[in-house]
């Protein structure tokens, strides 16, 4: 947790997404992470098969902002509706580089923020299927990560994965997890997202 914070005090501020200030809306989310029993760990869910959008899929808690609220709170009060997690208790060290997504018109502003301990938290059933408490350890483990190259819309784009057991996570949120790690440990900096 300490090295986190380190990492968050030094960096330079977020690179902006292309999108921001040409959407109508912004979003944001929210990647908790404790430590318990000396072992640091970062919430994610996996998000209720009935959703319309990205169902099924592995992501952190946030949605979009609502009219006249600072992102930061977006990023709160999502993680407050999802699984029922204190805004009081999260500690914002910082945000990874914004970002766009392919399949929607909006830009997303990712928060890191550190929690007291172990959270006991509770899925809500329209949105999440589950709740997921993932070692960084894990994450950080060689086997579990994997980058492959896909021809999108005519530019070819590097998409990353972590193969969790039972999980994959890919996508937006496999390169926000890539540069959180990375700026934790130094091997990742800014501008390096490698996402729209």
């Amino acid at each position: 947790m300490a090295r986190l914070r380190a990492a968050f005090a030094a960096v330079d501020p977020p690179v902006r997404s292309v999108r921001e200030g040409s959407v109508r809306r912004g979003s944001a989310v929210l990647a908790p992470i404790y430590e318990h029993d000396g072992e640091a760990f970062v919430v994610l869910t996996r998000r209720s098969a009935r959703l319309r959008v990205h169902s099924g899929e592995v992501s952190f808690p946030g949605g979009g902002q609502e009219p006249g609220e600072d992102l930061a709170d977006t990023a709160r009060r999502e993680a407050w509706e999802e699984v029922a997690l204190d805004p009081a208790s999260v500690e914002l060290i910082g945000e990874l580089d914004h970002l766009s997504t392919i399949t929607s018109d909006s830009f997303i502003v990712p928060y890191v923020g550190l929690l007291p301990g172990r959270p006991q938290l509770v899925a809500s059933p329209a949105e999440v299927e589950a709740v997921l408490h993932v070692p960084l350890a894990e994450l950080l483990d060689p086997e579990v990560y994997r980058e492959e190259r896909w021809d999108l819309f005519g530019a070819e784009r590097s998409i990353f994965f972590f193969e969790l057991y039972g999980d994959t996570v890919w996508g937006a949120t496999a390169a926000m997890l890539r540069q959180l790690l990375g700026l934790a440990t130094g091997t990742v900096g800014r501008g390096d997202l490698r996402h729209l």
